[in-house]
């Protein structure tokens, strides 16, 4: 009896002390997706210079400027708003306005899945965080009206 309760117990240790026990499940927030703007997010500069305008010396030595724009994306919870640009400046989805999204905080970043969409996670950054004051107006309206 003895041996078969030593077998128990090692075989629930190694359960337990298994990579696949120990990894951390993700917790995945809700948020919906109220809207999205362009915002200004730097400037893109390029040289009016051309090499055979340098070699016959016709090239003009201004440069041509030109505003870039990001998209923002206002995600709302129960308790924050958040401001969040793509961190793929390059090649970033568009997201469904009015739709539902799961979120979580890791590191430095928001990751973001919209299940309408794709399902796939995608790295955003937090621009600014505000408390959501929509809940707390929806609140003290229903405490005044009783």
């Amino acid at each position: 009896m003895k041996v078969q309760q030593i077998l128990t117990v090692a075989a629930l240790t190694a359960i337990v002390l298994s990579p696949a026990a120990q990894a951390k499940e993700k917790h995945y927030q809700s948020g919906k997706l109220l809207r999205m703007d362009s915002v200004p997010c730097g400037m893109d500069q390029k040289n009016g210079k051309s090499l055979a305008g340098e070699m016959l010396g016709t090239d003009s030595a201004h440069m041509k400027t030109k505003e870039l724009l990001c998209q923002e994306y206002v995600l709302q919870t129960d308790k924050i708003v958040y401001h969040i640009r793509p961190k793929d400046d390059k090649h970033p989805a568009l997201l469904p306005i009015g739709e539902k999204a799961q979120f979580r905080l890791d590191k430095d970043k928001l990751v973001l899945r919209v299940e309408d969409l794709d399902d796939k996670d995608r790295d955003y950054i937090v621009v600014s965080m505000t408390p959501n004051t929509s809940s707390d107006r929806d609140d003290s309206s229903v405490a005044s009206s009783r």
